[in-house]
């Protein structure tokens, strides 16, 4: 009876089977893409591509706690190391490949002003104020076609990822209590596209008046679509643009700072992540 007592007890104290990382299975659902979703391009998760040396690290078993003590009073396991591991090694990836330490400036005289992921570029032109605003969330386009993908060799580097964000210009004239609004967007196709120097890499969708000074614009203004819009009337709009310093050098120059902008606040992202995971 004491020894079947004592190896029952022995059987309790016994720590949980572990499984190895070896599969995406172990990701939560929510990271993966869903059936039947548009492709986008991917971070560089380098370490998911080849490093076999990560299956070997083990996670507790779920529903197990695997608490790990350090005297913090919060909850560590050891699938919180190996992501906190897995953070730091992104991270250092991600600092190689940035291209600027510092975000780039924009010719013409544009001030910038970044609050966050959003960002504003404002100048002052012969009594009148043009502001650009953007913002870099969701500003990773899909990629390519599948088809390109897909002929893609295994040994070619991905394509380098680019944010091109939806902007919207507002000129402001000193005389006036009205502000133009223009909502401007880069057309997939025209990215990158260097086959005709000419046509323009971005495009207006809509104009508007809204009141100067208000935050909030009113819905009740009318707006102008120009799916429908006579191409003449586009192209004086367009000049009238460029005449304040958004033409395509303009475009070009937002991509570059969109860009920067948007993989340094991912690169911070990753920094705060591993900070919130890792037991501090």
């Amino acid at each position: 009876m004491l020894l079947a007592r004592a190896l029952r007890a022995a059987a309790a104290l016994r720590p949980p089977p572990r499984r190895l990382l070896s599969s995406f299975s172990s990701f939560p659902r929510a990271l993966l893409p869903s059936p039947g979703a548009a492709p986008t391009q991917a971070r560089p998760l380098w370490q998911l591509g080849g490093g076999g040396w990560r299956s070997a690290l083990l996670r507790p078993r779920r529903g197990s706690a695997g608490g790990v003590s350090c005297g913090c009073g919060g909850l560590h396991t050891e699938g919180d190391k190996a992501f906190a591991q897995f953070l730091t090694d992104e991270i250092k990836e991600e600092k190689k490949i940035q291209k600027h330490k510092s975000l780039p400036k924009v010719s013409g005289g544009w001030e910038l002003e970044v609050h966050g992921t959003e960002a504003r570029l404002v100048r002052k032109i012969a009594g009148e104020k043009i502001t650009v605003t953007f913002n870099i969330n969701n500003s990773i386009p899909p990629s390519a076609e599948e088809e390109t993908q897909e002929e893609q060799k295994p040994d070619e580097q991905e394509p380098e990822l680019t944010s091109t964000p939806n902007f919207v210009v507002e000129v402001i004239k000193d005389d006036t209590k009205q502000t133009l609004v223009l909502d401007c967007h880069y057309p997939e196709d025209e990215v990158g596209d260097e086959g005709e120097e000419e046509s323009d890499i971005f495009t207006i969708r809509e104009v508007s008046f809204q009141p100067t000074g208000e935050s909030d614009w009113k819905d009740t203004n009318y707006t102008l679509n120009t799916d429908s819009l006579d191409w003449a009337l586009y192209d004086h709009l367009m000049d009238f643009l460029a005449d304040r310093g958004v033409d395509n050098t303009f475009a070009d120059e937002l991509i570059e700072l969109s860009t920067a902008l948007e993989h340094q606040e991912y690169i911070k992202f990753l920094e705060d992540l591993k900070s919130f995971v890792k037991c501090q």
